[in-house]
């Protein structure tokens, strides 16, 4: 058991039965009374995300993570499949406990599984991701005035981000995968 003074966001824990991993985490001290540990959690079985309060001084069980190299293979219907580097065996998540994660990941990329007692939850990305340029809208002369200098594209996962101007098709772009954003030309 810890205190939940101890969360930091990357956490996990366990509550009435399931598992969390913490997204944001915060301390607020009133002037009077307890101070309260609110927490924006996941939930990692359904994927649901929703904040938590928590008087100071309550007590979590805390859950040890693994963490399993694994190869992006392909995707089928509503599964996604990947292949275990250690030792080649399948491991298959669902949409929905990715979510929207996976057009950041392209096929035969090498990235984290996170498992808890063997149980598949979540992927671990890396902080960015360098993708193609596969459909980019030609910038023309004068289109700064009305949108700030930006456009959509769309990288070859499938993914629409907002670029500067001067991103052309087949460009690689980096995009952080937090936020989504663009973040550089590589």
């Amino acid at each position: 058991m810890i205190d939940v003074n101890d969360l930091r966001r990357g956490m996990a824990f366990e509550l009435d039965g399931e598992l969390y991993q913490v997204l944001e985490y915060s301390h607020n001290k009133p002037g009077r009374g307890n101070a309260t540990i609110r927490v924006k959690v996941v939930n990692l079985h359904s994927g649901a995300q929703f904040e938590r309060t928590f008087q100071s001084g309550a007590r979590v069980q805390d859950v040890e993570l693994e963490i399993t190299p694994v190869q992006y293979l392909y995707h089928d219907g509503g599964f996604y499949y990947f292949m275990n580097t250690q030792t080649y065996e399948q491991i298959t998540l669902g949409e929905s406990q990715l979510g929207g994660r996976m057009s950041y990941v392209k096929e035969n990329q090498e990235l984290n599984i996170i498992t808890h007692e063997g149980e598949p939850l979540d992927i671990a990305l890396p902080p960015n991701v360098d993708l193609r340029v596969t459909d980019s809208p030609i910038a023309i002369a004068g289109d700064t005035a009305a949108g700030g200098g930006t456009k959509i594209v769309t990288v070859e996962t499938g993914l629409k981000v907002t670029v500067p101007l001067f991103v052309n098709l087949n460009d690689v772009i980096r995009i952080e995968t937090r936020s989504g954003e663009y973040v550089t030309r590589v």
